[in-house]
């Protein structure tokens, strides 16, 4: 998809009517990735509810999500197809102007900031649907503390031994840095998912 279609993406979810509180794209694709590397194939009538209301509410009468839902479903295919094949794909992270006085040339806050809703979104995916994560248990820790370090501390509640592995390793110290490591814990979790369970998205070509 290009950005044309990310900025029509964009512009359907703000058309969301109230009170439902819509994802925006890039917490959008986090949470495709984290319904992608379930070990099972998760149906598109049970995630999809949640593009237009973070907590899946049913749309008021009268809204017509099929616009929005096509184009949702587009990205939902193109994220499969590389994560099937463990190549690379282009999370939908956007550098933002810094806004933190004294900071703006820190790049290491700056990839901390562009990154937070992609993977803010990507928790909140591995929150409605915790296949792999009961399944694999210890075997997230290095994927997820690329993931989770940057998140809040006090939002892990009851993790110390993700918080352990979060504080041994290095943070990216820019944006390229960043966005890597969230391809690289993405392509991980495909790889624990399909050794938890029947995969899906399954790896393809010959063992």
């Amino acid at each position: 998809m290009d950005e044309r279609e990310i900025d029509a993406l964009q512009r359907l979810l703000d058309a969301v009517p109230p009170p439902l509180e819509p994802l925006d794209v890039s917490m959008l694709d986090g949470l495709l990735c984290a319904v992608l590397v379930q070990p099972r194939s998760v149906p598109a009538s049970r995630w999809l509810p949640h593009i237009a209301d973070v907590d899946g509410r049913a749309p008021p009468a009268g809204f017509d999500p099929g616009p929005l839902h096509r184009l949702v479903l587009r990205r939902h295919a193109e994220l499969g197809a590389a994560i099937a094949a463990r190549r690379w794909f282009d999370p939908w992270v956007f550098e933002m102007a810094p806004e933190r006085d004294g900071e703006a040339d820190d790049a290491a806050a700056a990839a901390r900031d562009a990154v937070l809703p992609w993977v803010a979104g990507f928790a909140t995916g591995f929150e409605l649907f915790p296949a792999l994560s009961q399944a694999a248990g210890d075997a997230l820790l290095e994927p997820l503390a690329l993931l989770y370090r940057h998140l809040d501390a006090d939002d892990l509640e009851d993790a110390d031994a993700l918080l352990a592995e979060i504080d041994a390793g290095e943070p990216p110290q820019n944006l390229t840095e960043a966005v890597e490591q969230l391809v690289r814990a993405t392509l991980l979790l495909a790889d624990e998912a399909a050794t938890s369970g029947a995969p899906s998205p399954r790896r393809r070509g010959p063992a």
